[in-house]
C-alpha cells in the first residue's frame, strides 16, 4: 500500500510540475512577468513565480517534501498555504488564463471597494 502512495504522489508532483510549466509559459504571453524553473532532468521538483502587479507576488514550489503556495505584497508574505490548499489557490490563479477579461472586471471592482473606503 505504502508503495502505491509513494507512486501516486510522485505522479501528482509531476503532474503539478508540467502544469505549472504550462501556466507560466500563457501567464507570460499575457503579459505577465514569471519565473518558472524545474531541479535536474527529472521532473521531481519546481518553482514558479507571477507578478500579478507592482510589488505583488506568488510563489508556488512543489516538490517530494510538499507543496506551498506563498503570496507576497512588497517583500512581505501575506499568506502561505500548503498541500491540497496550496493546490486550490493556484487553480484560483489558473483563472486569469481561462477567464482573462472576468479577472480584469473583478480586479476594477476590488479596486473600486477599496477606494471609497478610503
Amino acid at each position: 500500500m505504502f508503495l502505491r502512495l509513494a507512486q501516486q504522489h510522485q505522479q501528482v508532483v509531476q503532474d503539478l510540475v508540467m502544469s505549472l510549466q504550462a501556466l507560466s509559459k500563457v501567464l507570460e504571453k499575457r503579459g505577465y512577468f514569471t519565473s518558472f524553473y524545474t531541479c535536474g532532468d527529472q521532473i521531481k521538483s519546481a518553482s514558479f513565480m507571477v507578478s500579478l502587479g507592482e510589488k505583488h507576488l506568488i510563489r508556488f514550489l512543489v516538490s517530494d517534501y510538499g507543496i506551498t503556495w506563498m503570496e507576497l505584497w512588497d517583500d512581505r508574505e501575506l499568506m502561505k498555504l500548503e498541500g491540497a490548499e496550496a493546490i486550490r489557490q493556484l487553480e484560483e490563479l489558473s483563472s486569469i488564463v481561462r477567464y482573462p477579461q472576468q479577472v480584469r472586471i473583478q480586479n476594477s471592482k476590488v479596486r473600486i471597494q477599496n477606494i471609497s473606503r478610503i
